[in-house]
């Protein structure tokens, strides 16, 4: 299935940007997750997603 799983939610319009969502992302990473970043538009949100698993949120 092309489902993804978002681990973690982060405002757009933080201050720092994506920085708060890379760094959650690359601790994923150092834990063997395949995590990475993307923006969902709709919700105005950077989102940390593992691609590929079962669950779709």
């Amino acid at each position: 299935m092309n489902g993804r799983t978002v681990l973690e939610r982060f405002p757009a319009g933080g201050p720092r940007g994506s920085w708060p969502a890379e760094e959650f992302a690359q601790a994923c990473r150092l834990e063997g997750q395949a995590a990475e970043v993307v923006m969902d538009l709709s919700t105005d949100a950077f989102l940390v997603i593992v691609r590929g698993a079962d669950r779709i949120e």
